[in-house]
């Protein structure tokens, strides 16, 4: 008879062998690999202990997270190209306003189809606007975007005098605000199909890997024939179209257009691409770390609120976690 310790001992080794292996490999994974995942969970956990009894982790109230991050995410997807290009786009709140205005009184006046063109249609014009700026006037995209953020958002103020503009098309609320798809928001199918899209554009087609060459060195990147001038247009026009479809969602969400839509989420939506990993200069990006930093953003906001903090309170906490993501995901190596 075979000793069953002597038959078993050759076998442990190729085990022992292989979780040292993976243990390695885990260890050679730069920190913006896991980083922000481990946030994300830590996170949950710290408030799902703390607020256990207070409805933290019911379905209605992450759902609801879900549903008020939606438009960050989505916009989060178009910003993750345009940092990935070497670029920034400082318009895309304005947009959110002026889209979703323009949407509802053409939906109002004209019908649903004509609506969410005319929203998406704003937010593609005033893209190529920065885009054929950017590219062809050789200005800097921070610039432009900047004066195209206060030239859309006085846009908004004039369009209907500071006055909102009710959604009151049940189609358009349940496609783009109020609807579900069994026990799924709408919203949540609309993250998910944008970050998907997003995804697969940004890694497995040329367009990505152009976007991305063009961020680490454009210089390079025009020597091997690439476009570097309508490439940035294409990324800021695809800003702009998502900022479209945000202000669209907020609509629909709200049941209502005002020029105030999107004011306070232009830092959101870079604070969420940048903890998600994406580096500021270009050349690296994450479109599922964008939307983990989106989703941390929306449970510490919500956490937050139900511990009781203040708007000031909730301020700060935002800006300790940013500063915290960008130590460890964002350094530059030590020349």
């Amino acid at each position: 008879m075979s000793d069953p310790v002597a038959t078993a001992a050759p076998a442990a080794a190729p085990d022992a062998a292989a979780g040292a292996g993976l243990i390695a490999r885990l260890r050679a994974l730069p920190p913006a690999a896991y980083v922000v995942h481990l946030a994300f969970v830590l996170i949950v956990v710290f408030f799902a202990i703390t607020l256990r009894d207070d409805g933290f982790l019911t379905s209605q109230n992450l759902w609801n997270i879900v549903r008020q991050t939606a438009p960050v995410s989505i916009m989060a997807v178009g910003v993750v190209f345009v940092l990935a290009a070497g670029e920034i786009d400082l318009s895309i709140g304005s947009i959110v306003a002026l889209a979703a205005l323009v949407g509802a009184i053409v939906l109002r006046d004209v019908g649903l189809v004509a609506g969410v063109a005319a929203g998406l249609g704003v937010g593609l014009t005033v893209g190529l606007v920065n885009g054929l700026m950017t590219a062809f006037l050789r200005l800097p995209s921070f610039l432009v975007t900047l004066a195209t953020m206060g030239l859309v958002a006085g846009l908004a103020r004039m369009t209907t005098d500071l006055q909102a503009v009710a959604v009151a098309d049940d189609a358009f609320v349940s496609v783009f605000g109020g609807g579900d798809i069994g026990p799924i928001p709408g919203l949540a199918i609309w993250t998910l199909v944008a970050v998907a899209l997003g995804h697969v554009m940004l890694r497995h087609t040329r367009f990505g890997a152009r976007v991305l060459a063009v961020g680490d060195n454009p210089a390079a990147a025009a020597v091997t024939g690439i476009r570097v001038g309508w490439l940035r247009v294409a990324v800021l026009a695809t800003s702009g179209t998502l900022a479209g479809l945000a202000g669209l969602l907020f609509a629909g969400r709200l049941q209502a257009a005002s020029y105030t839509l999107g004011a306070s989420e232009l830092l959101t939506v870079i604070a969420a691409v940048v903890i998600g990993g994406t580096r500021l200069f270009g050349g690296s990006a994450t479109m599922v770390g964008a939307l983990v930093g989106s989703l941390i953003l929306g449970v510490l906001n919500n956490g937050l609120i139900l511990l009781g903090l203040s708007s000031n309170g909730q301020l700060v906490a935002q800006g300790v976690l940013l500063l915290l993501a960008i130590s460890v995901t964002l350094r530059e190596p030590k020349v």
